[in-house]
């Protein structure tokens, strides 16, 4: 399992349905990782021009680059030059509670 403890891994609850395509749901445990690079197509959190932290998928394809939901209830937020994107890290693990809390 990941190794939660290290300085550069943290934990961060989910709200909302805009990955539920990627196995990932409303108040699940996500296990983020900031040492890593974030590589096309990862699963990352990131916060675009100083929003609030988001869980998306990263694209980096030819020039483009954009945060997808998994969900096609919400829009591609694509990066457009002068935007300010900042990754806080890799989405490497998932908590999902099964049955009733």
């Amino acid at each position: 399992m990941a190794e939660v403890r290290a300085p550069h891994v943290y934990l961060a609850k989910i709200q909302g349905d805009s990955m539920v395509g990627a196995g990932i749901y409303d108040k699940d445990l996500i296990v983020v990782d900031r040492s890593r690079t974030a590589e096309h197509g990862e699963v990352v959190v990131a916060a675009l021009n100083n929003s609030d932290p988001m869980c998306k998928r990263l694209y980096m394809m030819n020039g483009v680059v954009k945060l997808q939901s998994e969900n096609s209830a919400y829009q591609t937020r694509h990066i457009l030059e002068g935007d300010n994107l900042v990754i806080w890290g890799v989405v490497t693990f998932n908590l999902h509670r099964h049955g009733k809390a």
